[in-house]
């Protein structure tokens, strides 16, 4: 007996009873295995539910075909395509349709009904799924939860965590495959180096925080930053950016660029009419700044930034690390580009390296690219991690804003404190801008204690919870001496420069009980 080829193309799934973007539940419907017994097409009796898009899936798949995506089948289509929008009734009626054929032409997504036999090279479409969010969602803590995997990701699994795809490369059963994916016509991601299932499911989370087109993510913090700039930045352009900022983003800044002939104008955070002078005396290309500034938590005015800049012809680009982004949307308040340490708050366990840019598609499109080239990529066990850390991302965030907020205001009333740096403190030059744009503080107080280093040391020293290290973010305090940690190699008087005096203090406030970090903060202070 002849038995029809058309099965073997689709993996066998089953649609369970999960609630879709409209809030209702989606009928039960038999396995592609149980239509292949019927003598069916796996699509012929399926319900165009199944097979539902969204009104712009086509111009997110043109868009996400055209770049390396995993080759994982239909099947991907299916859990990517619940919409938002509830199909016309009879589109709903159509149990019985015609066999659907699914293909791409020129990067375009088509749908043609009708019989005839099964082309392989039409079927195996992988899907990206698109940033955007179930309409019954609406905190950022569920969408944290559930962007990128329940709401349709592109690893067909009955599992409720996300499988980690340890592969390096992607293979093709035959030739003429390969020349289908060289030609535009077949999707895949070819190279372990240009992406991973399980990556592309925390990159739909990102996407989703931060309200974007496309997040890429790469092995480090600084891999982001540096990719970024080198991708986005033209030979002998020019960019701007501030005063206070990540010691090793300024030693790139300072130290590689100019190589290329890419100069650099430094500007206060808050000295709008510096960068106003900036814009109107060179061709820039990017401003780039830290908000809040690490260490000093300085704020800058985003939406007046990116309109000033954006009237210049120029982009802008946020790194929201110490914001996160529950605390503060970037892209909405008119940047162009945020980019995040994901070792930070979003992985938030202190065990993974990751940075991520998200932004349009155009933008990151290139960043991509050279990306691929340079090879910085995460890995997929890291990506798994920073799916897991981000389910907490809303709760952590929440208990280290909370006491962030009450150990600044404690430590600013305490004897032996000099001066405190947080932004949630009337007393920080950008409080009434950090009020307007941000929802919370983040979980980060630098201050100054009353006394020279080795004082400073001692009472860090003193402290029993809190660890020695480098880094923030994570579930376990951290608290460092910058003088010591960052800018040991300089002098007294060079670390004065940047504001780094013997005595400040930076500490990343974890997720322990706030009445033990008190305690601890407390005694220390006694023991100076």
């Amino acid at each position: 007996m002849a038995v029809s080829s058309c099965p073997r193309v689709f993996p066998t799934f089953e649609c369970r009873s999960d609630p879709d973007y409209a809030g209702t539940t989606r009928p039960e419907h038999p396995s592609s295995a149980s239509f292949a017994t019927a003598g069916k097409s796996p699509l012929g009796g399926l319900s165009s539910l199944i097979l539902r898009f969204p009104p712009n899936f086509a111009r997110q798949l043109s868009t996400k075909a055209r770049r390396n995506c995993g080759n994982i089948g239909v099947a991907q289509v299916v859990a990517a395509s619940w919409s938002a929008t509830p199909p016309p009734p009879s589109a709903a009626a159509a149990v019985d349709a015609p066999p659907i054929e699914v293909a791409i032409d020129d990067g375009e997504l088509t749908a043609v009904s009708g019989g005839g036999d099964c082309d392989t090279n039409h079927v195996q479409v992988s899907s990206l799924t698109g940033s955007n969010t179930a309409s019954f969602l609406t905190a950022d803590g569920s969408i944290a939860i559930h962007a990128g995997e329940r709401l349709g990701r592109g690893i067909v699994t009955d599992s409720i965590t996300t499988p980690v795809v340890n592969t390096s490369a992607y293979f093709f059963k035959k030739t003429s495959e390969l020349i289908d994916f060289k030609e535009g016509r077949r999707a895949s991601f070819e190279y372990g180096r240009y992406g991973n299932p399980t990556t592309v499911v925390a990159e739909e989370k990102i996407s989703a925080l931060e309200g974007a087109e496309s997040t890429l993510l790469l092995a480090s913090g600084m891999c982001a930053s540096t990719v970024m700039l080198l991708a986005l930045v033209p030979a002998g352009g020019h960019i701007v950016t501030t005063t206070d900022c990540y010691r090793k983003t300024r030693i790139f800044i300072e130290t590689i660029l100019p190589k290329m002939g890419i100069k650099a104008t430094v500007v206060d955070p808050a000295d709008v009419h510096a960068l106003e002078s900036a814009l109107y005396k060179n061709q820039v290309t990017l401003f780039f700044t830290e908000t809040p500034t690490n260490p000093f938590l300085r704020c800058v005015d985003i939406e007046l930034v990116s309109k000033l800049c954006h009237s210049k012809g120029a982009l802008v680009c946020v790194d929201g690390t110490f914001a996160t982004p529950l605390n503060q949307k970037a892209l909405a308040l008119g940047a162009d580009i945020v980019l995040h340490s994901a070792t930070k708050y979003i992985a938030g366990h202190n065990d993974v390296l990751a940075g991520c840019i998200s932004g349009s598609e155009k933008l990151i499109a290139p960043v991509r690219m050279l990306h691929n080239v340079l090879g910085g990529a995460l890995n997929p066990n890291a990506a798994y991690l920073i799916i897991r850390g981000m389910k907490t991302l809303h709760l952590r965030i929440q208990q280290q804003n909370t006491t962030a907020l009450k150990m600044a205001r404690l430590l600013e009333a305490h004897p032996k404190v000099s001066r405190v740096y947080y932004p949630g403190l009337a007393s920080h030059p950008e409080h009434y801008l950090a009020k307007r744009q941000m929802t919370g503080f983040g979980g980060v107080v630098s201050f100054e204690i009353n006394g020279d280093l080795m004082t400073t040391a001692k009472f860090i020293d003193a402290l029993k919870i809190p660890y020695i290290a480098p880094s923030f973010g994570g579930c376990e305090s951290i608290v460092d001496q910058p003088a010591i940690m960052s800018y040991w190699d300089l002098s007294q008087l060079e670390r004065a420069k940047f504001g780094i005096k013997d005595n400040l203090v930076r500490f990343s406030f974890g997720v322990e009980d706030f009445e033990d970090l008190k305690a601890d903060i407390l005694q220390a202070l006694e023991a100076i």
